[in-house]
């Protein structure tokens, strides 16, 4: 009985024991795995903090554009390239690049505003342009030439002028008094007219060109794409002609070719050009944009925008 009871009570405490020890290890495990997802929570919270910092720090610099600073030339750049400009494109887009006899203004250029280092500029100077711009072979050094002075002119340009006009500006007149203006005092009637030459204009030119080719009606104003506003608008053109008297008392006429304090020059009615020094000849010059050279000098702001705004009706 003694010793039965003692095995019993050995076994007991022995079962107990094995209890208490599996308890343990299943705590002590419990306790380990939580350490571990903590440690690893907390390692990858600074993962993801550093990561997100990384990012803020590098963000402006993802962000900024590479265009956002503009094209840096040397000024040895921009020197070679004035003086090829002046040489080969002068005659076209005047010698500041602002736009000259046939070629565009290059400073308010579309296809310059796009062009950061030539790749835009390049392309048209090597190929031309059908019918309005030659071909022009040039080394690479060369072309980054062009491109450097182009760019250079255009940044002095924005630093002193206004380069566009809002279609606000010159939205101000009033039609009853520019057509009173067109058919009265501003004589346009006489050489003009709504229903022939001028038939239709509004929807030919609009705006900014509109009104420079009611100003100045026979300059060459080129557009952007090159074409001249005259033309653009169906005028025909308009050549003053130039009567020159000899001391023999011979008259010459014909379309004036040239004209200053010491030269007066014409191409007669078989296509030879003539000229005379001024000084030694008389002569009369028949320009029938005279009436528009006068008007220069009397128009006021008004009358323009008056005018422009009739205008604006004939389409």
């Amino acid at each position: 009985m003694i010793s039965s009871a003692f095995r019993g009570s050995r076994l007991r405490g022995g079962y107990r024991f094995t209890l208490t020890v599996v308890a343990c290890i299943v705590l002590l495990s419990y306790s380990l795995s939580n350490n571990v997802r903590g440690e690893t929570r907390q390692d990858a919270a600074k993962a993801a903090t550093a990561a997100q910092t990384g990012k803020e720090q590098n963000a402006p610099a993802q962000a900024a554009p590479q265009s956002a600073a503009p094209p840096i030339f040397s000024p040895e750049q921009i020197q070679a390239g004035k003086t090829l400009f002046a040489s080969q494109c002068s005659f076209c887009h005047g010698r500041d690049a602002g736009g000259g006899e046939s070629g565009p203004d290059l400073m308010a250029s579309a296809l310059v505003e796009q062009d950061v280092r030539g790749e835009k500029i390049g392309p048209v100077v090597r190929s031309g342009r059908s019918g309005k711009m030659p071909a022009f072979q040039q080394t690479d050094e060369q072309l980054a030439g062009l491109v450097a002075y182009i760019h250079d002119q255009k940044t002095k340009a924005k630093e002193g002028r206004r380069r566009t006009v809002d279609a606000a500006d010159l939205q101000t007149g009033n039609v009853e008094a520019g057509m009173r203006y067109f058919n009265g005092a501003g004589g346009c009637a006489k050489c003009h007219s709504p229903s022939g030459d001028f038939a239709g204009i509004a929807g030919k030119l609009q705006g900014l060109d509109l009104m420079r080719r009611m100003l100045y009606r026979g300059e060459k104003l080129a557009t952007e794409s090159g074409e001249e506003e005259g033309n653009k608008a169906g005028a025909p053109p308009v050549t003053p002609t130039a009567t020159v008297t000899l001391p023999s008392g011979q008259s010459v006429s014909g379309k004036l070719a040239y004209r200053d304090e010491f030269t007066i020059a014409l191409v007669d009615e078989g296509g030879w050009y003539r000229s005379w020094p001024a000084s030694q000849v008389k002569y009369t010059v028949k320009n029938p944009l005279e009436g528009h050279i006068e008007l220069l000098g009397k128009f006021t702001d008004e009358n323009i925008h008056d005018v422009l705004a009739y205008l604006q009706t004939l389409r």
